[in-house]
């Protein structure tokens, strides 16, 4: 199943809705709004959504009388974690009235005031409330409709305190009789209680590449799906690993639907304010989709056609009083980007990603001291660690062309990466202003080097999926299974090892442990020895000059990277950011490129060994590559020749 979904119009009218309901019937459902003290209810004949006054709660979603949400498990069936609580003061109201539009659409709100106090209770968040800032809910209803429409509305305001927000995101718990989760073709299967594995991390995927996931239920041929018509309110680009669909660790263990806009899971991403600063931003409107007649891949097949039928309708038309502008208000980039790299004459751009974001910035807030340690230093963010803006990604074609729709004004930063090309392009200061169609033309990529090419082990594509065991990544034992696998650690030869099956995809201490098991969120804990990835290559010459070792890393649990030549010390990698990925069972996370500069003196003519070295320690901390080369610059000086 290709992750990134493009649907014609002609296809989505010609697919059957799963839901059986015909257009005559579905004409005929006009919405309803009514409401009392404690609740709003919105009903087309379809579903009937029941919406809490207090907190913004979906209380209860039924799909023709059935009810599709548990509310043993803790909590209200669907959830914004930052809801209306906590504030100085509660507002609710009902922002489309369907008897002023013949029965077309209603919509209901509840917002709270902050007045500067502690909003929500996200995960992590302290028990007085996590971030002071305006939250406004709403849930919409269209005529027709099979399923409802949320959004949450964030507004910090001058005045408000500086705060960094902990983990947002929006939960549906599913009734009982869901036990099919499909988000995927690696995750489509009966997942029924008794299954419950205990270890929710190995259902993450790339949320870009999902913009449909859900839960069905095969004896009642029900489905319960999570839409997002748009990725530009999520957070870390088209590289960011999340929780999709699990079940809660709950006893009650309730199938869990998630839309995460800003988690600190695989590295993060982060929401900062200053006390002066005013951010606003919207979360959604997205879709709660509710089907049924057919079984899970019939039902699947159905929520797909109803996501490309969303995406096209984006941004919505009826949303009005929030941030959102709408199509004619945004504008439109586009352009070509032509690769110029004399050593990859003829390199296209395979599974280009060209995206528009905020600059890499500095964070206003300044963390304080805790516990007798001092406080640290504002950090900079990238578009991988940012939630706090808008971000608007498309895939592009092998020729270079992009063209990004839809896109909010402002001046953002373009960046764009692709298969078989080290490191991204960059270009700052693009102004879309509303309306417009913006040409960017001809764009250079210079990839950078540093000198010729002496090999290279992988292919750059921010992930590790091309080495040996990579696709196995979401068992929690593999870490345990590479001692097994290289008794004597990898010893890899240029020009004769493979790296599909002579490289694995995590350098991580060498376990010894016989006994040594995984444990639900913590990964391997049990220690390893120091694990060295030996690089065998032949050169015709001593040469001179600066060698320069590029690792570009896709995950990290590690802590150093030791490099020698040639038995001598040649460098180290220290202060490597973690994130999680060998101990939660992914494939990438964090991207970023190191190097290592040597003097190329150190390299000798015939046969040369270039080792990587992780340290011992738990077997968790290690890395995971995206892509390894070496570089040779013989008219470099160096501090032996100077």
């Amino acid at each position: 199943m290709t992750s990134t979904l493009r649907f014609s119009f002609g296809l989505a009218c010609a697919v059957i809705s799963a839901t059986g309901l015909s257009a005559a019937q579905a004409a005929a459902g006009a919405v309803t709004v009514a409401e009392d003290d404690a609740a709003f209810t919105l009903a087309n004949g379809i579903v009937t959504a029941r919406v809490s006054k207090k907190n913004g709660d979906l209380l209860s979603l039924q799909y023709r009388g059935t009810e599709t949400l548990a509310f043993n498990s803790g909590h209200s069936g669907g959830y914004w974690s930052h809801d209306t609580t906590g504030g100085t003061q509660l507002l609710t109201k009902v922002t489309i009235d369907p008897k002023a539009n013949g029965g077309e659409r209603g919509e209901v709100s509840v917002k709270g005031i902050s007045g500067g106090r502690k909003m929500g209770h996200g995960p992590g968040a302290a028990q007085g409330g996590d971030f002071p800032a305006d939250i406004e809910i709403r849930y919409t209803l269209g005529r027709g409709d099979s399923g409802v429409y949320t959004s949450c509305t964030f507004d910090h305001l001058p005045g408000y305190p500086a705060a960094t927000m902990t983990e947002a995101r929006y939960c549906a718990k599913l009734a009982d009789m869901f036990d099919w989760l499909t988000m995927d073709d690696r995750h489509n299967m009966a997942y029924p209680r008794e299954l419950h594995e205990g270890d929710k991390y190995i259902y993450t995927a790339v949320q870009y590449d999902h913009p449909v996931y859900g839960w069905s239920s095969p004896a009642k041929q029900t489905g319960f799906w999570l839409v997002n018509p748009s990725n530009e309110y999520l957070s870390g680009g088209p590289t960011k690993v999340e929780f999709l669909c699990h079940r809660d660790t709950t006893p009650v263990a309730a199938p869990c639907i998630h839309n995460y806009w800003r988690s600190s899971h695989y590295g993060g991403a982060a929401v900062e304010v200053g006390e002066q600063e005013r951010w606003t931003k919207t979360i959604g409107p997205f879709f709660l989709y509710v089907n049924s007649g057919g079984d899970p891949q019939a039902l699947w097949k159905d929520a797909q056609v109803q996501a490309g039928r969303e995406s096209a309708k984006w941004p919505y038309a009826w949303v009005d009083g929030l941030d959102y502008p709408h199509r004619e208000q945004r504008g439109s980039v586009k352009g070509r980007l032509v690769v110029n790299d004399p050593q990859a004459p003829k390199a296209q751009t395979p599974h280009l990603l060209v995206g528009l974001a905020a600059a890499s910035y500095t964070s206003p807030f300044v963390r304080p001291p805790q516990n007798g340690a001092p406080a640290l230093p504002p950090r900079t963010i990238t578009w991988q660690t940012d939630a706090k803006h808008y971000e608007f990604w498309v895939r592009g074609e092998a020729d270079g062309n992009f063209s990004i729709p839809n896109v909010r004004p402002g001046t953002y930063a373009l960046s764009a990466f692709a298969d078989g090309i080290l490191g991204e392009y960059l270009r700052a200061d693009v102004t879309v202003a509303p309306g417009q169609s913006l040409d960017l033309g001809r764009l250079e990529w210079r990839p950078v080097r540093h000198g010729r090419q002496v090999w290279d082990i992988g292919i750059p594509n921010r992930n590790g999926s091309e080495f040996f065991m990579g696709d196995e990544y979401a068992d929690p034992e593999i870490s345990l299974k590479y001692a097994t696998l290289f008794p004597h650690d990898v010893n890899y030869v240029i020009g004769q090892s493979d790296f599909r099956r002579d490289w694995f995809f995590q350098q991580v201490p060498h376990n010894e442990d016989p006994k040594a098991k995984p444990a639900p969120y913590f990964g391997v804990r049990s220690p390893g020895r120091a694990t060295p990835f030996a690089i065998t290559f032949n050169l015709p010459a001593a040469p001179k000059g600066q060698a320069v070792l590029r690792l570009a890393i896709c995950g990290t649990d590690g802590r150093t990277i030791d490099v020698a030549v040639n038995g001598k010390p040649a460098g180290q990698l220290d202060r490597l950011p973690g994130d999680g990925a060998i101990t939660r069972h992914s494939i990438q996370a964090i991207w970023y490129e190191r190097d290592v500069t040597f003097d190329a003196a150190m390299l000798q003519s015939g046969k040369n060994v270039l080792t990587l070295t992780v340290p011992a320690g738990p077997v968790n901390n290690g890395v995971i590559y995206d892509y390894l080369r070496l570089e040779l610059d013989e008219s470099a000086r160096t501090a032996a020749n100077n």
